[in-house]
């Protein structure tokens, strides 16, 4: 009867933990039961040795100690380091991979030493007291740094550097001789290749060039109008008038065919030129004796030959040029109805200037113009921002910073963004050869909202753009 008490009475002081365990124990049998579905195998087998382990722990805490044996409390002790060892040792599954990880070093197993062999020295930790060797922190490289090793790797593929200036050449001379066979009273001067490629400011790839076509007018019959006094009230733009015509009437030009009202239209020409070009010529059998293949570009506003060589890929964009009153005018309207604008070119002032002031200095006006131009032609929102904007930024610069050493090239990179972010808040640059032409007067609000964005970023991590 004593006894039935006495285990009445510990099933009585138990009585909560055992409703506890038994009912972890059934959510253990049934996380193991659906272990395989959710975890997999090798997930599955990870839970039921730590499953097991934990129920042993339970187990032995909570079943009744033998008071006559005096080893019972060190056996349960050794067997729980026994057990937490086996959740330790317990392999995890491995880790689903992220795309991250991929660039961390990946560390070398521990080899598994061999009975009778010493173990490596540099594998285990230094006694205490012994002096550490700390390794050396990575370096890290300045801006300076950067941009120099950034313009080592923007100079253009050699075979192209060296063909595709001399393929261009020989084009252009066959389309020369072609235009005085087949137009002989139009008085094209001689044709002549431009581009940063022939002026060593091009970057990453040399896979475009301008031709020029000259225009030969003669100063006694036309005359220069500025856009300022014109509809589109842009000073970038001219309009070449015929004057004299009741001296000169039409016809004494050979250029008057080419006359709507009574100025020289860019259309006009450029679309005499673009049949010419399509329906004329005879490309197949002048990319024979070159060597490649010349398609010119049918659906384009511009007139413009695709070629393919064996070794390159050339995209030759021919611009018929006037020169008058030391302006340098191409045949490029705006889009719309005006059809007589000439655009004028700063190009050759801009690369002339650029020299110049390098030359009188030892400045690196050029290499940053380089890095700059390789930028923009990197990053697709900054496309529109190269070329003639950058030039125009670092020349009003050249006014205001006197040094413009190779050493002091993050400086002055760093400054040409914060003038760019200025204009582009403005909306406005003005041009270095004429105060009164906005270069940005081109771009959409949405083009030029992006542009400032990406280089109002740049300002504090630059080398966000290299």
């Amino acid at each position: 009867m004593a006894a039935f008490w006495q285990q009445r009475g510990r099933r009585q002081e138990n009585g909560g933990l055992g409703s506890v365990i038994d009912g972890l124990g059934s959510v253990f049998d049934v996380l193991l039961a659906n272990a395989r579905l959710v975890l997999g195998v090798s997930g599955a087998a990870v839970l039921a040795i730590a499953t097991l382990a934990v129920k042993r722990l339970i187990d032995r805490a909570t079943s009744p100690r033998d008071e006559g044996d005096p080893k019972a409390e060190q056996k349960s002790l050794e067997e729980s380091w026994q057990d937490l060892a086996l959740i330790k040792t317990t392999p995890k599954p491995p880790k689903k991979q992220r795309r991250e990880d991929l660039s961390e070093p990946l560390l070398s197993p521990a080899r598994p030493l061999v009975a009778g062999e010493a173990p490596d020295p540099r594998g285990c930790s230094a006694p205490l007291g012994a002096p550490q060797v700390k390794p050396s922190p990575l370096r890290c490289l300045t801006l300076q740094e950067k941009l120099l090793s950034h313009s080592s790797q923007l100079a253009v593929p050699e075979i192209q550097a060296s063909l595709v200036p001399q393929l261009a050449r020989n084009i252009c001379t066959q389309l020369q001789n072609f235009l005085r066979s087949k137009c002989p009273e139009l008085p094209f001067g001689r044709f002549f290749l431009s581009g940063a490629l022939l002026d060593g400011l091009e970057v990453l790839a040399g896979d475009h060039i301008h031709l020029m076509l000259p225009v030969v007018l003669d100063a006694g019959l036309w005359s220069l109008i500025s856009g300022e006094d014109t509809v589109v009230r842009n000073p970038q733009y001219w309009m070449i008038k015929r004057i004299d015509l009741g001296y000169f009437p039409r016809g004494c030009s050979p250029w008057d065919r080419f006359m709507v009202g009574q100025y020289l239209s860019s259309s006009v020409l450029n679309e005499t030129l673009h049949k010419l070009l399509v329906a004329s010529i005879n490309w197949p059998a002048i990319g024979g004796l070159l060597g490649c293949a010349i398609h010119p570009v049918v659906a384009s506003r511009e007139l413009k030959l695709e070629v393919k060589h064996d070794q390159v890929e050339l995209s030759i964009t021919l611009f018929p040029v006037v020169e008058m009153e030391d302006k340098v005018l191409l045949a490029v309207p705006p889009e719309g109805l005006v059809e007589n604008l000439w655009l004028e070119s700063f190009y050759r002032a801009e690369v002339s200037r650029v020299k110049e002031l390098d030359a009188s200095d030892s400045g690196a006006r050029q290499l940053c113009l380089r890095i700059l131009n390789g930028v923009c032609r990197s990053q697709p929102s900054l496309h529109k921002l190269g070329g003639s904007p950058v030039t125009h930024v670092i020349l009003h610069l050249s006014d205001t910073a006197s040094d413009w050493a190779e050493e002091n090239l993050a400086d002055r990179f760093q400054q040409v963004l914060e003038e760019l972010v200025a204009s582009l808040e403005k909306g406005v640059l003005l041009s270095y050869f004429n105060p009164k032409v906005n270069l940005f007067s081109g771009l959409s609000e949405e083009e030029i909202d992006e542009m400032g964005f990406v280089l109002y970023r740049a300002i504090s991590e630059p080398e966000l753009l290299l």
